[in-house]
C-alpha cells in the first residue's frame, strides 16, 4: 500500500472516531441544547491553537458486541486554555451516554498520570452515566480500575496540581466523586450529581423524589453545597472555566532543560519520500533525523561504532535532545562483518546504554526513533554477551530520570520494543506511524510457530490434516496475526497514545518537549546494578 492511500484511509477513520456516537446520537445530544464532547473543548481552548489529541484510538474495533465504542466514550488531550497548557478530558455521552468501558477507565487513568509526571492542571468536562454495567466486573475493582481515578483525583491535589470538573449532564453513581475530588466545581442547570438516580432511590428505599430535588444544580448550589459555580447553560459554564484557568499561574519552565532560538528543520525533505510505506524496508535513518532536528544542530555519538543504533545530540525546536534511533540498512562492522539493519548488535546496546547515561547526567530529554526487529540471536551473539548488553540498555532506560519520547516510524518487535524504550518504559508521550507494526516476532516467524502449535493441537486430537486444511489454517493464522500487528490494533489498546502522519512527527515532539520540561524532579541519576 502507498504512503497516499494508508494516510487517506487513517484520515478516514480518524474521522469517523471524531464524530463518536455519530450523527443521529450528535442531534440527540443538541436536542438537550447540549453540546457534544469536541464541541466543548472547541469552545474551551484558545483559538488556533493545538490539541494534542492522546488515546484518539482507544478501542478502535472493540466491544463490538455493545454496539462498538470507538474512542472509548472520552475525549483526552493537551489543549491550551487562555494561554495556559491544560490535559482536557471529556466524557463523550454520544456513545453509550459516555458510560465507561474498560478502556475508558484505561484512557482517564492515562490522562491523569501524564498530567501528574508533567505537572499540567487538569479540566475534567463530565457527562457520564458511569459504570458499562455488562462489563463491571473488568470496570470497578481492580488497582488501575475506575476507582483509581479518584485516587489519583485525590493525589494530584495533594501535589498542588489544580483540577477543575464542570458538571454538564449526568453524573452518576460513583463517578459522581470526580468532580467533588477536585479543587472547583461548576455544574450547569438540568445536570445531575447523585449517587443513585430516582428511580434507583425508589426501588431501594422506596422514596420519590424528583431529578432536581434529589441532584440538581439548584440544590447543589444552596442546600448541599457541593458545587461551587451553578451556570445557566453550557456557553456560561465554559467562560467561567476560562475565567478560572487564567487565575492560574503561567506555564512552569523547569530549570534543568535549556531551549535556545529555535531553527528551521535541518532538511526539508518529506519523510514520506525517505522511509517505505511497507515496514521492514531498507532507508537511510540519519534521513530521518535531518527532517526532525533544527539545522546544523545534530551531533552524532561514536558513528563507527555500532552503527545499527544511531545516536547523536541535537535540537528540535531549540530543545536540547539525545536521539537514540534503529538503522535500517545493514552496515559494516569492521570486526565482525555485516550487521543487519533494524538488529539490536551487542555494541549497538553497548553504545545506546552508555549514550543514555550520557544524557541523563546532562539533563537533556531522549527521543526514541523505533524501527527493530529484536536483539541478534545466535551463538557469535551470545559468546559476545548480548543478554548482558541488552540487559544494560533496559537497565538505564528503566532508570532515565530525563523525559522520553517514543515514535515507532516501522516494526516494534519482542524485546527490541524494550530496549528501544516501548510503553511498558515510561516514556511521557509515545506514537506511531500508520505503517508501524507492533509483536513480539515478525509475522512470517508466527505465523509458521502459531501454524505448528495448531498442526500438533490437531494430531493429538487425532486428526491429520490434508494440504487444504492446512493452506486455509496458514491463511487464517497469518491474518489473524497480521491483524494483531497493525498499528491501530495497539493504538485501540493504547499501546501508543496516537497515531500521527509521519510529517507532523516534528511538531508532535515540540509540543511534547514543551510539556515534559515544566517540571522536574531533581534527583541524582543512579542505576541498578550494571553487568559489565
Amino acid at each position: 500500500m502507498s504512503w497516499e492511500s494508508l494516510i487517506e484511509t487513517f484520515q478516514q477513520q480518524r474521522a469517523t472516531i471524531a464524530l463518536g456516537g455519530g450523527p443521529k446520537a450528535i442531534e440527540r445530544q443538541h436536542a438537550k441544547d447540549r453540546l457534544t464532547a469536541r464541541q466543548r473543548i472547541e469552545k474551551l481552548v484558545d483559538p488556533g491553537t493545538m490539541f494534542l489529541d492522546i488515546g484518539h484510538w482507544a478501542a478502535f474495533g472493540m466491544y463490538q458486541e455493545w454496539g462498538g465504542a470507538d474512542g472509548a466514550g472520552v475525549v483526552c488531550g493537551v489543549a491550551t486554555i487562555c494561554g495556559r497548557s491544560v490535559m482536557v478530558i471529556a466524557n463523550d455521552a454520544t456513545i453509550k451516554a459516555g458510560a465507561f468501558f474498560p478502556m475508558t477507565c484505561k484512557k482517564v487513568l492515562r490522562a491523569q498520570r501524564m498530567a501528574l509526571t508533567n505537572r499540567l492542571p487538569l479540566v475534567y468536562l463530565v457527562d457520564s452515566a458511569g459504570v458499562f454495567l455488562p462489563l463491571q466486573d473488568e470496570i470497578f475493582p481492580d488497582e488501575d480500575d475506575f476507582g483509581r481515578i479518584f485516587r489519583n483525583n485525590a493525589v494530584i491535589s495533594a501535589l498542588g496540581i489544580p483540577q477543575i470538573a464542570a458538571i454538564m449532564g449526568n453524573c452518576v453513581a460513583g463517578g459522581g466523586y470526580l468532580p467533588v475530588l477536585c479543587d472547583k466545581l461548576v455544574m450547569t442547570e438540568g445536570s445531575g450529581l447523585y449517587l443513585a438516580g430516582p428511580a434507583l432511590v425508589k426501588s431501594a428505599i422506596g422514596q420519590e423524589v424528583s431529578h432536581e430535588d434529589l441532584g440538581g444544580a439548584a440544590m447543589h448550589e444552596a442546600i448541599s453545597g457541593t458545587i461551587d459555580f451553578r451556570e445557566p447553560n453550557e456557553e456560561a459554564a465554559i467562560d467561567r472555566l476560562r475565567k478560572l484557568v487564567d487565575n492560574w499561574p503561567e506555564d512552569p519552565k523547569a530549570s534543568q532543560y535549556r531551549r535556545h532560538q529555535p531553527l528551521a528543520a535541518a532538511s526539508q525533505k518529506s519523510l514520506l519520500d525517505i522511509v517505505p510505506a511497507q515496514a521492514g524496508k531498507t532507508f537511510e535513518v540519519r534521513d530521518v533525523i535531518d527532517c526532525l532536528v533544527d539545522q546544523d544542530s545534530f551531533q552524532e555519538y561514536k558513528k563507527a561504532f555500532g552503527q545499527t543504533i544511531v545516536c547523536g545530540y541535537a535540537r528540535i525546536g531549540g530543545f536540547n535532545v539525545g536521539i537514540v534511533a534503529n538503522q535500517r540498512h545493514p552496515v559494516q562492522n569492521p570486526k565482525e562483518g555485516m550487521q543487519f539493519g533494524g538488529v539490536i548488535y551487542h555494541d549497538s546496546a553497548d553504545k545506546a546504554a552508555r549514550f543514555i547515561m550520557d544524557c541523563n547526567q546532562t539533563w537533556t530529554p531522549l527521543i526514541f526513533l523505533q524501527d527493530v526487529m529484536g536483539f541478534m540471536v545466535g551463538r557469535d551473539s551470545e559468546h559476545a554477551g548480548i543478554i548482558r548488553a541488552g540487559a544494560k540498555l533496559v537497565n538505564v532506560i528503566s532508570n532515565s530520570r530525563v523525559p522520553k519520547l517514543t515514535v515507532i516510524i516501522g516494526g516494534s518487535y519482542g524485546a527490541g520494543n524494550y530496549g528501544m524504550c516501548g510503553k511498558a518504559f515510561d516514556p511521557r508521550f509515545i506514537f506511531g506511524w500508520p505503517n508501524a507494526r507492533y509483536a513480539v516476532m515478525g509475522g512470517k516467524q508466527a505465523a509458521a510457530t502459531l501454524l505448528d502449535i495448531n498442526i500438533a493441537a490437531m494430531k493429538r486430537a487425532g486428526k491429520e490434516p490434508d494440504v487444504a486444511e492446512l493452506e486455509d489454517l496458514r491463511a487464517m493464522v497469518t491474518k489473524s496475526y497480521d491483524d494483531s500487528t497493525d498499528i491501530r490494533y495497539a493504538a485501540a489498546r493504547l499501546w501508543v497514545d496516537d497515531i500521527i502522519m509521519p510529517d507532523q512527527t516534528r511538531n508532535h515532539l515540540i509540543r511534547c518537549l514543551e510539556l515534559t520540561t515544566r517540571h522536574a524532579d531533581d534527583e541524582p541519576f543512579r542505576t541498578g546494578v550494571l553487568q559489565v
